[in-house]
């Protein structure tokens, strides 16, 4: 997770030296971004089927692959469909294969009672290397350019990932254990159904077709398109705006690192939280940092100091990236079963739709209107949307998490 996300997240690294060396549009150039969304979008009911049928291993490597030639390609640009084909299309599907979707499709597997922290634990992983990776990336392309930057993250996503994924499993039966490490055997399969409140519910075997006719299905597509919408539209633009209003691009590229390094304690702290007081509360805190960010980022161009640019990427990071501890807990809660993944991954559509609308609707806006202001807003709205969505979903009504019930210990 350190590496695969970061060498999505780069593309904000790379999108300023590349704007000044070109010269193109703003919205076009960020338009990349966003391709590989839609992109990830039309894969991910296949990454979904893929991993029910073939495992994390085969799902990763092929995502590994495909980021690392995204990357190593991006260096022979001169056209911007080149961008949207390499940065845009094979890094964001390559990474839509081994962040954060495709790791939500199989690590629900193994955990129940402390599905939330796990979860958050794993994802966290992401402000380790964000930390130490992009403010060490900037400097490389301040010194080298971007596209030996681009160079040298290709290369260590083939030298670390390609050995690493090989030890994955899709399941913990595969290796003679029940989820939370317990024994496989029929006491700790009652353990892992004592939090079901609605039988009826829980007991039906969740199809595709099943799933997508229910409503919960939809408010939780609703919520994943609004959240996706707010974080990305930031990730993308902040660092260009943080220049444009009078920080440097290395102060810049440090606030962008302190976003994923604020996310570690925060994702683990919401993550435990989740499982104790439910994943509606922390799916609207998460939603909450967001809004928090937006509102700061309004205020810096009148406010332009350090503090309050801390503060943005502190909210935006230790509150905000609070949603991945519980992206995967929430449709595994209510639509568990054996078709999970193809369940999750066609949710995921709406995620990345989401993710991939916000960074080209910041840049449409900016290029019309010189402004970000309205886009900014607009964000708000999509991130307060999402927090009311998921409270519809409601997972607590069909399983409800181990703080708020006593789970029967195998």
């Amino acid at each position: 997770m350190a590496i695969c996300v970061n060498a999505r997240t780069a593309f904000s690294l790379f999108f300023p030296p590349i704007l000044d060396e070109f010269g193109w549009e703003r919205g076009v150039t960020a338009g990349a971004f966003s391709f590989g969304f839609v992109v990830a979008a039309v894969l991910s009911p296949l990454l979904g089927r893929m991993m029910d049928r073939h495992g994390p291993r085969v799902v990763m490597e092929i995502g590994v692959v495909a980021t690392a030639a995204g990357l190593l390609l991006a260096t022979f640009v001169g056209q911007p469909w080149h961008v949207y084909a390499t940065l845009g299309m094979l890094v964001g599907a390559g990474t839509t294969f081994t962040g954060y979707s495709g790791q939500a499709l199989f690590l629900p597997n193994w955990f129940v009672r402390r599905r939330g922290l796990a979860m958050s634990i794993a994802f966290a992983g992401v402000g380790f290397g964000s930390i130490v990776m992009l403010p060490a990336l900037q400097a490389f392309v301040e010194r080298n350019g971007w596209r030996a930057g681009s160079t040298l993250l290709g290369v260590t996503v083939l030298v670390v990932l390609v050995p690493l994924n090989l030890l994955l499993r899709r399941r913990p039966q595969e290796i003679g254990l029940a989820p939370d490490g317990d024994a496989d055997t029929p006491a700790a399969a009652k353990a892992r159904v004592a939090n079901v409140v609605d039988a009826a519910w829980a007991c039906i075997d969740w199809t595709l077709a099943r799933a997508m006719r229910t409503a919960r299905f939809w408010w939780i597509a609703v919520a994943y398109f609004g959240a996706l919408f707010s974080w990305y539209a930031v990730q993308v633009h902040q660092t260009r705006y943080i220049t444009e209003i009078g920080f440097s691009a290395q102060q810049a590229a440090l606030a962008l690192g302190v976003v994923s390094l604020a996310g570690v304690p925060g994702q683990i702290a919401l993550g435990w939280l989740s499982d104790r007081i439910g994943r509606e509360i922390v799916w609207a805190i998460g939603n909450l940092g967001f809004c928090m960010t937006y509102v700061g980022l309004l205020l810096l161009p009148s406010f332009p100091n350090v503090g309050l640019l801390y503060a943005m990427v502190i909210a935006q990071g230790a509150i905000g990236y609070g949603l991945t501890s519980v992206f995967g807990a929430i449709p595994a809660e209510i639509f568990e079963g054996k078709q999970y993944g193809i369940i999750f991954g066609t949710l995921s559509l709406s995620a990345l739709a989401g993710g991939a609308l916000g960074p080209w609707f910041m840049g449409f806006v900016h290029d019309r209107a010189g402004s970000y202001t309205i886009a900014f807003w607009v964000a708000i709205g999509c991130s307060v949307l999402s927090a009311f969505a998921i409270w519809r979903a409601k997972p607590s009504g069909v399983r409800v998490v181990a703080g708020r019930v006593r789970v029967v210990q195998a």
